[in-house]
């Protein structure tokens, strides 16, 4: 059934057979090419037409036209008016605007062959200028420090117990279930390479010295940052959002002081403990795996484990926590601070603060082996 007022195409043949004319009849605007079959069916006889040669248009009887329906002929058109056009008045206008719009060249982009050089010199200058902001924000808690230690009794602490209580205790969950499995996994494996050399029992100074030494410290540490680290972000960058920073000048209250220092104090009263938590359960996890594979008592794992491991492990692991906790949450709080207002900056400050954590977390750590390489053994 026709639709009244429904596009239309209507291609005459002149007499002579040695041309074609094309007339447009009905409303080519966009609520009547949207009905069904209608769209598909007049591209189709578009695309025909784009294919032949040139042909008289008509397009006088055409009732309404809108953008849409002058642009499907434009395309037919290969972008240029046919050399037989003939146009109401009322369209001119509008095929006009189109041409002009046709008409304009966008510039090209060209790449220089120095743009690798351009591209890393921006790195290292944008490096060195969150290095120049880093190292600021360490003065700033390091004045807000000196000011808490002079006046505890004005100190931030709900902030801090808030903090310890968000960073730390809400932690030990996932904490353990890693630490668990993981000295499962390690126990398993230095177990079997053990058994062929006869070497049962120092399984727990292998066990011992790798949790206490490297591993706990390293998996809390990531694990804080994965979780902590992009909370403290993700807060600071939507209360940068939300103007609540700004608000927080206005009204005279320090950044670093309510923010960022209990955020630093926190973690670095949380990560020591959360390092002796990860210890206490691959241990327990080591042990059960030790257990099942060697049949090594709970009783001979506890009584060997002080003299497997020297007491300095012990302190290197905590003070390991320590610096772990701060700098993850320097770094979480210096890239949630530099979040612009919009919820793109949010979410890529999120991830880059996560992944910085992580990196410089693995870096101390191999500064700490490398001071202290002859200390523990």
């Amino acid at each position: 059934m026709q639709i009244e007022n429904a596009p239309t195409l209507t291609i005459q043949h002149s007499a002579s057979g040695a041309g074609q004319s094309v007339v447009a009849n009905g409303v080519w605007q966009v609520h009547a090419l949207s009905r069904r079959g209608t769209l598909k069916g007049i591209t189709r006889q578009l695309a025909t037409l784009k294919d032949k040669g040139a042909c008289d248009w008509d397009l006088s009887g055409i009732e309404s036209l809108d953008h849409i329906g002058a642009q499907m002929f434009w395309n037919a058109w290969h972008k240029k008016r046919p050399p037989h056009l003939k146009l109401d008045p009322r369209q001119e206008d509008l095929f006009a605007r189109i041409e002009k719009a046709s008409s304009i060249k966008l510039p090209r982009h060209r790449v220089s062959p120095l743009h690798w050089i351009i591209t890393l010199g921006g790195g290292i200058l944008n490096f060195f200028e969150h290095l120049r902001a880093f190292v600021g924000l360490i003065g700033v808690v390091v004045q807000d420090l000196g000011r808490f230690l002079r006046r505890p009794q004005t100190g931030p602490w709900r902030e801090i117990s808030a903090n310890i209580y968000h960073s730390g205790f809400q932690a030990l969950g996932i904490t353990a279930m890693v630490g668990f499995l993981i000295g499962i996994v390690l126990s398993y494996l230095s177990s079997q390479q053990l058994r062929m050399f006869g070497g049962d029992i120092y399984l727990v100074n292998i066990l011992g010295m790798a949790v206490i030494r490297e591993l706990g410290p390293m998996l809390a540490a990531i694990l804080v940052a994965g979780r902590s680290g992009s909370s403290i972000t993700a807060q600071l960058g939507v209360m940068r959002v939300t103007e609540e920073l700004d608000a927080m000048l206005v009204m005279g209250i320090s950044h670093g002081y309510r923010l960022i220092m209990p955020k630093v104090i926190a973690l670095a009263i949380s990560m020591p403990l959360l390092v002796v938590w990860t210890d206490a359960m691959a241990l327990i996890g080591g042990m059960v795996s030790a257990k099942i594979e060697l049949n090594l008592s709970f009783r001979y794992f506890i009584q060997k484990l002080p003299d497997a491991v020297p007491y300095v492990n012990y302190t290197i692991g905590l003070l390991k926590g320590v610096t772990f906790g701060v700098l993850i949450a320097l770094i979480a709080c210096h890239f949630g601070l530099r979040i612009k207002a919009n919820t793109e900056s949010l979410g890529r400050g999120t991830t880059t603060s996560v992944v910085t954590a992580i990196t410089v977390v693995i870096l101390a750590d191999a500064v700490y082996a490398i001071i202290f390489s002859g200390v523990g053994f």
